[in-house]
């Protein structure tokens, strides 16, 4: 009996009933049979081939030439898929190597103001750089002091660590601080702990995978993930200029002083800021940690960080002041500090620094950049215009006099324009 709801396509392609009573019309033997051997013998044919190596291989070598070229590269240069399994066991393993060496800081301070007093909590993240205590964070997170003409807000009073998977919370005493670099360490009285893996900085590349770890508003042991977007940033803040590594990892207030660190879990950057404002996104930086070596061991070892000393006052030059005074670009020496190594070395008012050893120097944050990568007591070279004649002078470098760190501290690397009547400019370090 013919089913009136199945139809199929005629040679001409119109529409015709098929009967299931109808003869078969040969399909077994025109197409089964034929289709079923083809299969056989196929199956045999490359079993065969593949029990010879150099078959095996041509065949597999082809199908894998095939395959990259139809996703448009060359055999020359093949495309590497990668796995999102492989990324996301990459992020959890950095994640679990890392955590119990980050710390949350929460810090109480003294407020004062014309409607009486209260007290204030401020929070931040740490990298425990030794398993009996050390912590390192950025100076900000711990200091606090300011004041303006409506109110007054203290040194912190008291500053409190949590850890990884720690309930109980350990009070930090501060080992030492350096508001030149914003870095701080402090201490708590706990063994055991687990050290970051400190990496070098220096071989950060633009494109690395990076992931950044703290306790971004009041959430703790947060993670971010992004790439380098630029290493040796110059960013200034607050009157202070960081050489920085630029990261699109989500960084927020309360990350500062955690941990940028790579894919393989080591700390690479000390997370210290972000750019925010209307139109802005996925602009942070970090503080290189290859940089902070010298500073930890220091801040531990004397509590500070004891920097050479010029001691000149003087402005950057620009491309705007050589073509008005017809002088060259670099370093103008305003004033001469007295018994300072500038005055000893035969330093003067109004010669032009263009050089500091074979570094050519063309601002005040060059200069004091490459003056602290020397030591106390070392002998340094500066080239010098005098008179419209280039000149070297020798000089040798004495650590900063106290009250020279403090104004420095409160006034740190300010670029103002030369006053060639010989006013005062910035001190430099």
């Amino acid at each position: 009996m013919d089913n009136e709801n199945d139809f199929n396509f005629s040679n001409d392609n119109s529409f015709r009933k098929v009967s299931y009573n109808q003869p078969s019309n040969g399909f077994g033997k025109n197409i089964f049979l034929p289709f079923v051997s083809g299969i056989v013998g196929a199956t045999l044919v490359v079993g065969t081939c593949f029990g010879v190596p150099s078959i095996k291989e041509k065949i597999i070598n082809e199908k894998s030439y095939t395959a990259s070229t139809s996703a448009g590269t060359s055999l020359e240069n093949p495309l590497n898929l990668i796995n999102i399994a492989d990324y996301s066991n990459t992020s959890i393993a950095v994640a679990e190597k890392v955590l119990p060496s980050v710390v949350g800081i929460t810090v109480t301070y003294q407020v004062n103001s014309i409607f009486g007093s209260s007290t204030g909590d401020a929070t931040g993240s740490g990298i425990i750089i030794s398993d009996d205590g050390y912590i390192l964070t950025n100076n900000h997170v711990i200091s606090s002091e300011s004041s303006s003409s409506f109110y007054a807000i203290s040194e912190a009073t008291d500053i409190k660590i949590n850890l990884y998977n720690d309930k109980e919370s350990y009070k930090a005493t501060v080992v030492g601080t350096d508001a030149y670099t914003d870095l701080a360490v402090l201490k708590i009285d706990k063994t055991g702990l687990t050290p970051a893996v400190l990496g070098n900085s220096d071989e950060a590349k633009v494109g690395e995978y990076v992931m950044a770890i703290g306790n971004p508003l009041g959430m703790d042991y947060s993670v971010t993930t992004g790439i380098i977007s630029a290493v040796n940033r110059e960013v200034k803040s607050e009157g202070t200029t960081y050489l920085a590594i630029q990261t699109d990892a989500a960084i927020n207030s309360g990350n500062s002083g955690g941990a940028l660190v790579n894919a393989n879990g080591e700390v690479i950057g000390i997370n210290t800021l972000k750019l925010s404002g209307n139109g802005v996104e996925g602009i942070g930086f970090a503080i290189p940690i290859s940089s902070t070596t010298s500073i930890i061991n220091q801040l531990i070892e004397f509590k500070e960080v004891k920097r050479p000393y010029i001691g000149i006052a003087g402005s950057s030059v620009d491309e705007t002041l050589t073509k008005k005074y017809n002088i060259p670009q670099g370093i103008y020496v305003d004033e001469i500090q007295k018994d300072s190594p500038a005055e000893k070395g035969g330093l003067q008012v109004g010669d032009i620094i263009i050089k500091i050893e074979d570094t050519e120097v063309k601002s005040v944050n060059e200069l004091n950049r490459v003056k602290n990568t020397h030591n106390i007591g070392d002998k340094i070279t500066l080239t010098i215009i005098r008179d419209n004649q280039e000149q070297k002078i020798e000089i040798t470098l004495t650590e900063t006099p106290a009250q020279t760190e403090e104004q420095q501290k409160n006034n740190q690397y300010v670029e103002t324009q030369p006053n060639m009547s010989g006013s005062i400019f910035d001190l430099f370090r």
